[in-house]
């Protein structure tokens, strides 16, 4: 006989067990996997932040310890192609820099400078 310990489907009659199964079947469908990010859409967002809250309050960070999820940009070898993509895009070299670091550098020395008083 069959074992009716594990599975939920067993008491039913065939006929039911087997219609469920088929919608289960249909249910459990794999569907592709979602569509990774590349370095435009990583970009979108930064144009999306400019325009929100100013260049001045935007800013750049990464972390690669468990590798990259942005196609274009798996890895820091491959961190040019986010510059790359920003000067595309009209972004100029003194608002490219302060993306990268000047923001960041610019607000800890506030922070400093009040944590010295």
């Amino acid at each position: 006989g069959q074992d009716r310990g594990n599975n939920p489907l067993a008491d039913l009659p065939d006929e039911k067990r087997a219609e469920l199964q088929t919608r289960l079947d249909e249910i459990n469908t794999t569907f592709p996997a979602p569509r990774r990010a590349n370095v435009s859409d990583f970009v979108d967002h930064i144009d999306y932040l400019v325009k929100k809250v100013g260049i001045d309050h935007v800013g750049i960070s990464s972390d690669f310890d468990g590798g990259g999820g942005v196609d274009g940009w798996n890895d820091a070898s491959e961190t040019f192609n986010v510059t790359l993509e920003l000067v595309r895009r009209g972004y100029t070299e003194a608002q490219i820099d302060k993306i990268w670091s000047g923001n960041l550098l610019r607000v800890m020395g506030e922070v400093q400078a009040k944590a010295a008083r």
